[in-house]
């Protein structure tokens, strides 16, 4: 074979194995309305930037007649590219061949381009569609799934890690995901489940369909699993893209600063008329969040999870910000175990990842009930306690309403290192509201009137009283737990100002091997 015939069958393997599992199956791929893994890197990274590697590796198993079939890659795409004129590393799953299942080498591609990423300090994005184990190869793929979990742990707060859930995702596959910082899932074409319907027939006699127990739709509003639920897989892909935008290469770096055309100084005098004279009438906590940001852009995490509270990446002046912000709109704000543990991943990655925290407050406290109590409010609780008191990066709180009793302290509050502490003049900041005070302070006076009316009045005078003391932002600025009362319609200005200031900030951890957040 001379040389160019060694160039020719170099470039025919090249074609063989960029078909995968060969046009029949691309075709059935295409009909479930999903891309193929090739396609779906070729959306994701900057146009000719992918670098593939491995190929033409193949398995190595030779049980139940695996030797007969090979197909080069192994069911899994993986390389390096950029996004952005950004490093990123990204391994993309082939339902083609094998169904997507796990093989040996499979997970030995995967290995080696997470190994890479870490190396370089640059972030790993998977995409998922896959069967799950290949059963044929036992407990070398197993094996395989472990060491990538050992990989994730270790990458943990060390790269950004994603992943895009285009298919199945099952059993020990979905625990994968689940230690990456960001999952997106596909409307009607993913799911994922540690134990599929029929298993849950056979055991619990329950009928589900694979929707109903791991669809976009359940794990984006009630599990919470997902954090992003795209409409399909182009959107998704983009929605990486977009992600990536906020975040750094790695835990050394800051994200990248974007030139910003929105004046520093834009006032948003409608903020002056955004609390409602009835302290109990909501609003949007997101007409604050886009009037006061760069550009009115706001990419929010966890859309239809925990409403009660609103997480997600913007800008000011071009830096890049986590924002935390209780939502009056939807259970007036309170905190409850979904809220919190929504919130406390959020604060940590942004931690993590040298973004700043910006805090917005109006909460009337922890949701009360046995609901919550039996199902650990006091730790979950805690947890966002723990997050926001942990937290290195610049930390920028505004007091918008309410802030009522431990959920004052636990929403980044001055007593939990947070660095500059604003309210609105319209802040309440007390114990808890003035109606239930006035029944705990002056239970004994109420019980003494008999008249209805005369209580009534003696009720809402006390009420009044308690407002001018408490329910109001200067006595918390008498000593100094807030740092300035602002002007609504000037947010922005101030936020950007803090933020200007934080830079350098630099706080010290006292010597440990890790925390132990409470689980």
């Amino acid at each position: 074979m001379n040389n160019q015939d060694k160039v020719k069958k170099l470039i025919d393997l090249r074609v063989e194995a960029k078909l995968g599992g060969g046009e029949k199956r691309i075709e059935a791929q295409h009909a479930k309305g999903k891309l193929t893994a090739r396609e779906r890197i070729a959306l994701l990274l900057d146009e000719g930037s992918f670098e593939e590697y491995d190929m033409f590796v193949t398995h190595r198993c030779d049980n139940f007649g695996m030797e007969k079939t090979k197909f080069m890659g192994d069911g899994v795409v993986t390389g390096q590219g950029t996004i952005d004129g950004r490093l990123v590393y990204v391994y993309a799953q082939d339902f083609t061949v094998f169904g997507g299942s796990l093989s040996e080498t499979y997970a030995l591609k995967i290995c080696k381009v997470m190994d890479m990423a870490m190396k370089m300090g640059a972030p790993i994005i998977g995409i998922n569609d896959s069967g799950g184990a290949r059963i044929q190869e036992g407990i070398t793929a197993l094996a395989g799934y472990a060491e990538i979990f050992e990989r994730n742990i270790m990458a943990s707060g060390v790269i950004p890690q994603i992943s895009a859930i285009f298919g199945p995702c099952a059993g020990g596959a979905v625990y994968s995901p689940a230690l990456t910082d960001f999952i997106i899932m596909s409307k009607n074409t993913s799911y994922m489940f540690v134990t599929g319907p029929k298993v849950v027939k056979t055991v619990t006699n329950e009928i589900v369909t694979d929707e109903q127990l791991g669809g976009a739709s359940v794990h984006g509003s009630k599990s919470g699993v997902t954090h992003f639920v795209a409409e399909d897989e182009e959107e998704g892909i983009l929605l990486i893209r977009k992600m990536l935008s906020y975040m750094p290469q790695n835990n050394l770096e800051d994200a990248p600063l974007v030139h910003c055309s929105d004046p520093i100084n834009r006032r948003e005098d409608s903020l002056n008329e955004i609390i409602p004279d009835n302290p109990n009438k909501p609003y949007d906590v997101k007409d604050v969040i886009h009037a006061i940001v760069d550009q009115n852009e706001f990419l929010e995490v966890h859309l239809n999870y925990a409403q009660n509270i609103v997480v997600g990446f913007a800008r000011f002046n071009g830096i890049s910000v986590g924002i935390v912000a209780n939502q009056p709109n939807y259970l007036a704000g309170v905190l409850d175990i979904n809220a919190s543990r929504k919130a406390a991943r959020f604060v940590r990655f942004c931690d993590a990842f040298n973004i700043p925290i910006v805090t917005l407050v109006d909460v009337p406290g922890f949701l009360p009930g046995t609901g919550q109590e039996y199902g650990g409010i006091i730790m979950h609780g805690a947890k966002l306690l723990f997050a926001f008191g942990e937290a290195t990066v610049p930390k920028v709180t505004v007091i918008l309403r309410k802030a009522y009793g431990g959920a004052y302290c636990v929403m980044s509050s001055k007593h939990l290192r947070s660095d500059i502490n604003y309210s609105w003049p319209t802040g309440e900041i007390a114990v808890m509201g003035p109606k239930g005070a006035i029944e705990v302070l002056r239970s004994k006076k109420i019980a003494e009137i008999a008249d209805e009316a005369e209580r009534a009045a003696y009720l809402q005078k006390a009420e009044e009283d308690y407002k001018e003391k408490f329910a109001n932002p200067y006595k918390a600025a008498e000593y100094g737990y807030i740092d300035d009362i602002i002007e609504p319609g000037n947010t922005r200005f101030r936020i950007i100002r803090a933020l200007q200031a934080l830079a350098t900030k630099k706080d010290v951890m006292p010597a440990k091997k890790h925390s132990n957040i409470p689980l």
